[in-house]
């Protein structure tokens, strides 16, 4: 395949960073967009196969920061061929035991970034997208989007918007040949989820799946590195649940 520029956001760790080592060992060219971690960044851009990587930052809840870093990512590569909406946040927020301010703050940082910042990388990204069949946008959903989060609503609903966001640019895009897909995990081994995983609750939780655990980076990454290929544009639309049936839907 031909190598393909691929921006992939919060690519700096956990998910993100083991999709970008996935394109990466394909002979894509990545660019690795963060929000803090620059550190992070830098490291794994350093350390993944190939060359002409680049790591770039942006607030994603600043839509001039989106339109910067993603025109700065156009200038180094020409154009952007793939783009992974991976960046997220989860706070917990319950509603019986949060106060109204911090009820509104949550809910402004959790859909800010993943579902506001993600429709605006993705509109910016659009506009550096060769038109054609090897273009592809893989946004990164959940199973919450289905099932629930209680102690982090505001995840839940973005995580459910973004499906819906995702079917509605499938059927827009798809006469340019872009296809537009969704990747719905359980809980994955990442720094994110460590505090659970590793405390009295983790055992109930990789108890959720019939396979007793939950799902490596490094699966994800191949799903994706699929969702995004070219074999994939009748996929278009589509939502891959991932999660080891802990959660099953009709």
């Amino acid at each position: 395949m031909t190598k393909r520029n691929v921006l992939i956001t919060g690519g700096s760790r956990g998910i993100g960073a083991a999709i970008a080592q996935e394109f990466a060992a394909a002979g894509d060219r990545i660019a690795i967009h963060y929000g803090t971690s620059a550190v992070g960044a830098e490291a794994l851009r350093s350390g993944l196969p190939g060359s002409d990587h680049i790591a770039v930052q942006a607030d994603l809840r600043d839509p001039e920061a989106i339109r910067l870093m993603v025109e700065k990512v156009a200038s180094e590569f020409g154009q952007i061929d793939v783009l992974i909406n991976n960046a997220g946040v989860f706070t917990d927020h319950p509603i019986q035991s949060t106060t109204y301010s911090e009820w509104q703050e949550a809910w402004a940082h959790v859909v800010g970034v993943n579902l506001i910042g993600a429709a605006n990388v993705t509109w910016c990204a659009l506009q550096f997208m060769p038109k054609n069949s090897t273009s592809r946008i893989v946004n990164i959903g959940s199973r919450g989007a289905f099932r629930g989060e209680p102690v982090s609503p505001a995840y839940g609903a973005s995580k459910a918007a973004i499906v819906a966001f995702g079917q509605s640019i499938a059927q827009a895009l798809a006469p340019l040949h872009i296809g537009v897909t969704t990747l719905a995990p359980g809980f994955v081994e990442t720094e994110m989820a460590a505090r659970l995983l590793n405390a009295p609750i983790g055992d109930a939780i990789r108890a959720q799946s019939p396979f007793n655990r939950v799902a490596k980076p490094e699966e994800l990454a191949k799903a994706v590195y699929f969702l995004a290929s070219e074999d994939s544009e009748w996929a278009s639309g589509a939502v891959l649940d991932f999660n080891g049936a802990s959660y099953l839907r009709m």
